[in-house]
Order: C-alpha cells, then structure tokens, then sequence
C-alpha cells in the first residue's frame, strides 16, 4: 500500500516542490535562527542566492558540533510555548542532543512514518508490538504514531523483559514487530528455545526494524528463525532529521524510499565535503524542508551510503538510500544506542583509581550486542582487595550506564596491561562483523 500521492510524483514535480520548500526553508531559518544567519553570512550567502536545487550546495553544512554548543535550544526557530514535544539523543559530550516538535511538526511526523510503515507492509489490520525502549528516544513514540495513524493497533511493551514480550505475542496475536534486527533475532532464538516455532504458533509476518543497520546475512538469518514468510524491513531517521520517517525499505527490498518532499538528500566525500554525482558513495548529507521548530540545512549524518534513482517496482517514484556501509566517523551503534569512545573517556577520567588507557571490545553473544570495557588500575594494590575493587567496578559501571544508557561489561586489569601506541591509539575492536 502507498500511504501518499508524492510518493508516486514524477522527477520534475517532486524537484519543483523541494525548490519551493527550499527557499522558504532557507528564509524561514535565515530570519528565525541566529546560529544559522551568522553561518550564512560568514560565506556571503543570502536567502535570495537560492534560485535553483543545486544552490544548496552553497550553504554551509550543519554538524553535530553546531547542537553542542548551542545547547540545548539554540537552533530552534520557535519560543518554548510553540513546543508541543521534546526529545533527546545520545551527544559526545555527555550533554544529549535536543530536539522539539511543533503541532505541524507532529503531524508531518506522523505522517512520514505512516508511509515508512506501508512501505514496510503494514496496514490496517496490523496489531503491532513496539520492542524500543520509551522514553526520549525517537524510535518508540514515533513509530507509535506512525502506525496508529494508519489504523493499526500498538502494543508498547517496550525494550527488554522478552520472555513478557512472547507471552504478548502469544496472547494478543502480535501480526508486526518493531525492533532493532538483533533483538529481534534473540527474540526468536528465545521463542525456539521454549520449543515454538514462530511461523506456526505465532502471528507475526512483518518486521519494521531500525535503530542499527542490518546487514543481509542477518536478513538471511532472520527468515530461518522466524520463517520464510517473514517480511523485514528497515528504515532510516535520526533524531535531529525528526526520528524515524526519513526513509525506509519498500516489499522490494532495493533500498530505502527517501520521502523527498520532505527531505533533500546529498551524497558528499567525508574528507573534502564536494557533492559527489548520483551513484557515488559518500556521506549522506540532509536539509528538512518545512519544518518549524528545528530547520536543518545540509545536515552530516556521517552515515555512508549511496543514493538511487532508478525506477521501483513497488510504484514509488522517490530516490533510495543503499542500506548503509558504515559510518564517517568512530561512533558505534550498541543496541540502538549511539556510543562514542571520547564518552567512555570522559566517564574514566573522572575516576582517579583508573587510568587513562582502556580498550572496547564489541561482540554479538545470543543475538545481542555485547560491550567490553577493560581498564587499568593505578596502584595495582587494589588487586589485593577483593571488596575495593568490586565497589569500584560496580561505581566504574554505573557511571558508564548513566552517560551511555546502556550497561558494559567492565574488565579491571593492572597498571601498564593494556598496549601502547606510538601514532593513533586503537581504542575500538568492533567483533560484530557483516555476520551475525
């Protein structure tokens, strides 16, 4: 099913109505954000140079960094009293990256995830089973919307406790998961180890996944766990662009539909920031259109993918992302949490029986992900104290899940263990591979 018209618009209407946004957009944010205006300036660019689509490529880039240190709502458009939600995601510093949502802004949202959902084969008679945690992230509530407003019926069970998410299942004849891909694949794993079989003994024929990449093999892996009747789909937001509703898989299974009436999408070399030609792989950059409380011009996700034009079986008319290949920068992607290492530093540095070197390793155990972080003492004579250094573990941990929001498991090893490095140190063992 296709939720809206403009998915099915030709090249030319779709080019027209993302010019007329884009030049509201670049006045509406020239006027209304400072941050913004002082960024276009400092090039000599006005909102009347942007005559034509790809005078984009005039306007500065909007990075992580510009949310850091306007925090927390120094890049809104809109006093707090036309603010109807906030959210928040992980930063790099500890502080979280802020957003908020007008009234139109909500219902936009709404929307675009509405059709992310039809992409992915949702529909009405759809009695859907959200698996995110709640909270501030994005993932949840906006899929939450989106699926409501197509009809569907919403289970919240949120994240965790996944032998209550099978009784559910069970119970009220769950037809639709959301999930990030791993927790997913430990949720059949669970539902085979309790001797059922989820294609015979549970409703569930679609997956609508997000929150971290998943990589064909673990599409591979989750037909033979669910069954071959399974149809899984991920699609693609973050929380700056809105949260989910930026794009998503259609039942093709070639990419993921960009909803360009809202979002334009640029493909630039991460090294040099020039715009790459259709085809190329590169950074994904995004300007929103349209929208009122957070206007975003040439946003860097540092997410790396490649962008298609060619025609969609499925009748949608929209370019696609490639399902990503990675990442520009070090961030790592932990259960659908974002972890950077300069946030395990910062956790560490503040703890004076710890030193400054440790090492992560990250690895997939059961279907989940699993973080290691070993770290050096000092004075290795808290090795000789068995109660001292379980009340450090156990402080070290619980600072790390307050700034991540996720646990680790925690190594603890003596002074000088860990290797040195005479250039750039290699902090990072990403174990998870393309695999499982």
């Amino acid at each position: 099913m296709i939720w809206a018209k403009e998915e099915t618009y030709s090249r030319e209407e779709i080019e027209c109505i993302q010019l007329r946004k884009l030049k509201e957009t670049v006045s509406y944010i020239y006027e209304k954000v400072e941050p913004y205006r002082r960024k276009m300036d400092a090039v000599g660019i006005k909102p009347a140079d942007i005559q034509k689509l790809s005078d984009l490529q005039k306007l500065p880039f909007t990075n992580k960094s510009d949310f850091r240190d306007n925090y927390p709502m120094g890049l809104f458009a809109v006093p707090k009293k036309e603010l109807v939600r906030f959210h928040a995601s992980s930063g790099t510093t500890g502080k979280p990256t802020v957003v908020g949502y007008t009234r139109n802004d909500m219902r936009v949202w709404t929307n675009n995830v509405s059709r992310i959902a039809c992409m992915g084969g949702a529909s009405s008679e759809d009695i859907a089973q959200i698996a995110f945690g709640y909270g501030t992230f994005t993932g949840a509530q906006g899929l939450h919307a989106g699926l409501e407003n197509i009809g569907a019926s919403v289970i919240p069970t949120s994240s965790g406790n996944t032998k209550k998410q099978i009784m559910f299942m069970q119970d009220l004849g769950t037809t639709l998961l959301v999930a990030t891909p791993s927790y997913a694949l430990h949720v059949g794993e669970v539902i085979r180890s309790m001797g059922l079989d989820p294609k015979e003994d549970l409703k569930i024929h679609i997956g609508l996944f997000g929150g971290e990449g998943m990589t064909e093999p673990m599409r591979d892996e989750m037909h033979r766990i669910w069954g071959d009747q399974f149809l899984c789909t991920q699609n693609y937001g973050m929380s700056e662009l809105c949260g989910p509703g930026v794009a998503g898989e259609c039942e093709q299974l070639n990419g993921m539909h960009i909803n360009e009436d809202w979002f334009i999408p640029e493909i630039i070399d991460p090294e040099t920031g020039e715009v790459l030609p259709p085809g190329s792989k590169g950074e994904l950059v995004v300007t929103c259109l349209g929208k009122e409380a957070l206007p975003l011009i040439r946003y860097r996700t540092k997410d790396l993918s490649r962008l298609m034009y060619e025609p969609c079986a499925c009748g949608r008319t929209t370019c696609r992302m490639e399902n990503l290949s990675g990442r520009s920068d070090d961030m790592l992607v932990i259960r659908g949490v974002n972890v950077f290492p300069t946030q395990v530093e910062e956790v560490l540095l503040k703890i004076p029986e710890i030193g400054p070197h440790y090492e992560i390793v990250v690895e997939r155990k059961n279907r989940l992900d699993v973080m290691t972080i070993t770290v050096e003492l000092v004075d290795d004579r808290l090795l000789d104290s068995y109660s001292k250094l379980r009340e450090l573990e156990s402080r070290v941990r619980k600072n790390l899940k307050a700034l991540l929001g996720l646990d680790a498991v925690l190594k603890i090893v003596g002074p000088m263990s860990l290797q040195r490095f005479e250039g750039k140190a290699k902090r990072v063992t990403d174990l998870r591979g393309d695999g499982l």
